[in-house]
């Protein structure tokens, strides 16, 4: 049986390129997405042609029940997951002091609440299997050094960060390693308003990275040659930081 790795927020952008990577590889792949149907059409077709089998699942991480009975749902047709790469987010970004309470809840809840709505329903069939796996998260170069503009946001892959790291050492001696992927400027629609002269001012390499590079990352990852790597943050950011 093919090794199935479950991708969310894999329609477009960062997840498209994961999952498409993976499939390459011939990982099949559950592709996950929250409303855009046509991006999730499109990718879903592409993955087929690539001779894998993708299953298609539609939730939002920060609604709890969904998530767990779509990812059950999924689980008890095609098996359990190797892989779990949590990619979904979102962010709302304005200064801390007229920060609404919506905005910071939203970002919470989606980002951070989505960790355990997503990775607690894959974990307990993940070590039930004796095969071990791999748990892969995204975070942020903001999560790690802070950014203006962005509190809500950095609290949120702050604590993934964390999250990450304390459930590493419960997983370790079960062969399934946890560890995270902390982008910097990547081309995706959440950085399309950035200017390219800010972009030369704040990232060394003076551009952003591509969607490519964390999917090479998230690829070696999953890998055997990446069994004894767990409880990192790897950030991908061109100098940043």
């Amino acid at each position: 049986m093919k090794q199935r790795v479950l991708i969310t927020g894999s329609s477009r952008g960062i997840g498209k390129a994961i999952a498409l990577k993976l499939a390459k590889q011939g990982y099949d792949i559950a592709l996950h997405f929250h409303r855009n149907h046509a991006a999730a059409s499109e990718t879903l077709a592409e993955l087929e042609n690539l001779g894998v089998h993708a299953s298609c699942l539609q939730f939002d991480i920060s609604d709890r029940a969904a998530a767990k009975a779509t990812i059950e749902k999924d689980i008890l047709a095609h098996g359990a997951y190797y892989g779990a790469i949590l990619n979904a987010g979102i962010s709302r970004d304005t200064a801390f002091p007229a920060m609404t309470e919506d905005e910071w809840d939203s970002v919470i809840h989606t980002n951070l609440d989505g960790f355990y709505n997503v990775i607690h329903p894959c974990t307990m069939p993940m070590i039930q299997t004796r095969k071990g796996g791999r748990i892969i998260t995204l975070a942020s170069v903001s999560g790690i050094a802070g950014n203006r503009g962005q509190v809500n946001y950095s609290a949120s892959k702050a604590g993934i960060i964390g999250a990450t790291k304390a459930l590493s050492l419960e997983l370790a001696k079960r062969k399934i390693t946890v560890n995270c992927i902390a982008p910097g400027l990547i081309e995706t629609d959440m950085v399309a308003d950035i200017s390219a002269d800010l972009v030369k001012e704040i990232v060394p390499m003076r551009r952003m990275g591509k969607p490519s590079e964390i999917a090479g990352l998230a690829q070696f990852l999953l890998s055997e040659d990446a069994a004894y790597i767990t409880r990192q943050v790897i950030s991908v950011n061109g100098g940043m930081i």
